[in-house]
């Protein structure tokens, strides 16, 4: 009657069905399970104890543990009444790793795994199975080196899941675009007109340089990289640097901001005194034309205005008839205004006076004296007398 008990309790297992047991021997190869209610033993392969490579399979179980597994095959030998079934715990973690991953996908969840392997194109995490993170999803930034990465736990979204291969991406990039979002909103808010702060040229445009102030982008136009006249960003910053910048104006809703480098660097009319004083005659450089006038350059930062009217003795219309930008020309300080960064040139008076063809003031002088003497003003009967006087009239 107890036999009979026993076999009304044995299970009727299947391939496919998920049984639990406990370990009863942990061999090289394999480990032996009693299998709960069932009439064989049951038998894990080293290669189904887990989603990792498994070398000693103490390193994952032991004897008395209790685990769950599913039923891949049935071997039994009916000449000996003996059997066993194949199991694989690994097959029941890659299903609950897929459970949990497919909630952390559907509510937009970030989870925490730790990277086993750097590969290349990228990195292999453990999520209760082998996640992978491409290149291309492992940060905002790029990263050329990924070896840094190993050991490391790193916050990632479930990018991608297919489990009918195996296949599951993950990315770190995801989670990095949310908080730079976040630092970015929040910066917007916190930073004003005037603020000076430290940021890292991003990139170069031939307008200008972007700068990272901590997770936002401001612009620094080529005319605000320095107090010198600059062609291109290139002549004064390369990308990677650490600068100082001024914020010159923040749009919130467009996320537009504009900086300075120059108006964190001394004025060269700090130091004006020591170079220059009014009265001296220096070497310049036309930098633009106006109607007005010709902005000169005599030093780094240091332009003047010479009027239209102090650029030549003659009278002309437009500083393009006698000026063109880059022409080097001789200029005199007429004024210097550190207050306002004003400084006042002249063409004219750096140049002697042209010569002219009109009479000097003496030799005027001395024309007037002698036309208000008669004796010395010949009338017509004077000069033509010799011919009247062959004539019969």
């Amino acid at each position: 009657m107890t036999e009979e008990f026993n076999e009304s309790m044995i299970t009727d297992i299947k391939e496919g069905d998920k049984v639990t047991g406990e370990v009863q021997q942990v061999n090289d190869k394999h480990v032996v399970v009693h299998v709960s209610g069932a009439k064989y033993n049951g038998i894990i392969p080293i290669s189904q104890l887990s989603t990792h490579h498994v070398e000693d399979a103490n390193e994952v179980v032991k004897v008395g543990d209790e685990i769950g597994a599913y039923v891949t095959k049935i071997e039994i030998d009916e000449d000996n009444e003996t059997g066993s079934y194949i199991l694989s715990k690994r097959q029941l973690e890659e299903e609950k790793s897929y459970e949990f991953l497919q909630e952390k996908l559907d509510n937009n969840e970030t989870i925490e795994a730790k990277v086993t392997e750097v590969v290349k194109g990228g990195l292999v995490v453990d999520v209760g199975q082998r996640g992978f993170i491409p290149a291309s999803l492992i940060s905002t930034d790029y990263i050329e080196d990924f070896s840094d990465y190993e050991g490391k736990v790193l916050e990632l979204k479930v990018e991608e899941l297919d489990p009918a291969n195996n296949r599951v991406i993950l990315s770190r990039k995801a989670v990095e675009a949310e908080q730079n979002e976040k630092k970015k909103e929040e910066l917007l808010k916190s930073i004003k007109e005037g603020d000076v702060l430290e940021g890292k040229v991003a990139r170069l445009a031939n307008f200008g340089a972007f700068v990272d102030i901590g997770g936002v982008d401001g612009l620094v136009h080529v005319s605000e990289l320095s107090h010198e006249h600059v062609s291109t960003p290139e002549e004064v910053v390369t990308i990677g640097d650490i600068v100082k910048v001024k914020v010159r104006s923040v749009e919130a809703d467009s996320e537009r901001i504009s900086l300075s480098i120059k108006d964190t660097l001394p004025s060269p009319f700090e130091t004006i005194q020591s170079k220059f004083n009014e009265g001296d005659v220096v070497e310049g450089k036309v930098m633009r034309l106006a109607s007005f006038g010709a902005f000169v350059e005599i030093g780094p930062g240091l332009q003047g205005l010479v009027h239209i009217s102090e650029i030549s003795h003659k009278h002309i219309g437009s500083p393009n008839e006698v000026l063109e930008p880059g022409q080097t020309v001789d200029v005199k300080i007429l004024s210097i205004n550190t207050a306002e960064e004003r400084i006042s040139l002249s063409i004219k008076a750096a140049a002697p006076a042209e010569e002219t063809n009109e009479a000097s003031p003496e030799t005027t002088e001395q024309y007037t004296l002698s036309t208000d003497d008669d004796s010395n003003n010949p009338t017509l009967g004077d000069v033509f007398a010799d011919k009247f006087k062959n004539l019969n009239l």
